[in-house]
């Protein structure tokens, strides 16, 4: 199923435009929901008893294939309904693929929620949007953990979905998503999904390997920040993930910052070495600055993406 230029660049810009100005529909169904229900369904069902290695990789290979396939008949009966049928369908699809403009949405939240409501409020609205335990951390290390999330989310909800939604449309966008969001459910090493949750864990790594090294690299672009790139290169790669690093390197060089630092997560105490050097207080100014990265890391995405597009056709 080969897209016309124009197949692929209207869904692009109109869904770039839902998501600046609406963000994630919270109550409106959404793929990423029925992704999550159908991987707490298995997770529930297979992980159990014994080869719970192989039960999980079944699950980590079999369901983003199952998506690619189901995508794949949606969006080539859609293209012999019409153009205008597609590129409508392919718009909502994108829209619900990006997540830059709620991304920004939640990091405010829990930053009204620790300023106006306090410490523990504050606690329990960052546990919405990080893995990590947040019961004992300090007003810092809650901006710690907003700005390490916009960073590596910037890749993960942003970049790479639009990464691969240019090299495969649609159903490349929709199986990213799935194998993204199996790795945020069951890609732990605690005891209940260390052997079930490796496969999804090992094959998210693979298909964030590209798009969280672009990340960092527009990120530099559009910060302008003089020997960013060689901060980004020799801190990148001290992440215990090897993808997100990447964007944490550079948001802490933008923002002359510290990240890392061990954190528990799901029980576990993950050790994970310091990104940057200043030791400094975070303030709201800091996450204004992280919006307006993310902001332009996600206009230039798409345009960059245009402009390929446009190379290739005319």
């Amino acid at each position: 199923m080969q897209n016309s230029f124009y197949e692929v660049i209207i869904p692009l810009v109109a869904g770039y435009g839902l998501d600046w100005v609406l963000g994630d529909p919270r109550k409106l169904p959404h793929p990423v929901v029925l992704f999550g229900n159908t991987i707490a369904f298995a997770e529930k069902t297979l992980n159990k008893g014994k080869c719970r290695k192989g039960k999980g990789a079944l699950v980590a290979l079999g369901l983003p294939l199952l998506t690619a396939g189901i995508f794949w008949g949606i969006m080539g009966g859609l293209k012999n309904g019409g153009i205008g049928w597609y590129c409508f369908a392919a718009t909502i699809f994108v829209f619900y693929g990006l997540a830059n403009r709620s991304l920004i949405r939640e990091g405010r939240e829990v930053i009204d929620t620790l300023e106006k409501q306090g410490l523990e409020a504050g606690r329990r609205r960052l546990s919405w949007i990080v893995g990590r335990d947040t019961s004992a951390l300090s007003p810092k290390q809650i901006y710690t953990a907003v700005l390490e999330t916009m960073a590596e989310n910037l890749s993960d909800g942003v970049v790479a979905p639009l990464f691969y939604y240019a090299l495969g449309g649609v159903p490349a966008m929709m199986t990213y998503k799935m194998i993204n969001t199996l790795d945020s459910m069951i890609g732990y090493r605690d005891e209940r999904y260390r052997d079930f949750g490796c496969w999804a864990a090992r094959l998210d790594d693979v298909v964030n390997y590209m798009p969280a090294r672009l990340t960092a690299l527009l990120m530099i672009l559009i910060s302008h920040r003089r020997g960013l790139l060689r901060f980004v290169f020799r801190n990148g790669s001290k992440h215990a993930s090897p993808n997100a690093g990447y964007p944490e390197a550079a948001m802490a060089g933008i923002l002359n910052c510290r990240f890392g630092g061990s954190h528990l997560y799901h029980g576990l105490l993950i050790r994970k070495p310091y990104i940057g050097e200043n030791n400094r207080n975070l303030c709201r100014r800091d996450y204004a600055r992280a919006v307006r990265i993310n902001e332009g890391v996600t206009f230039l995405t798409v345009c960059l993406i245009v402009m390929s597009y446009y190379l290739i056709y005319f």
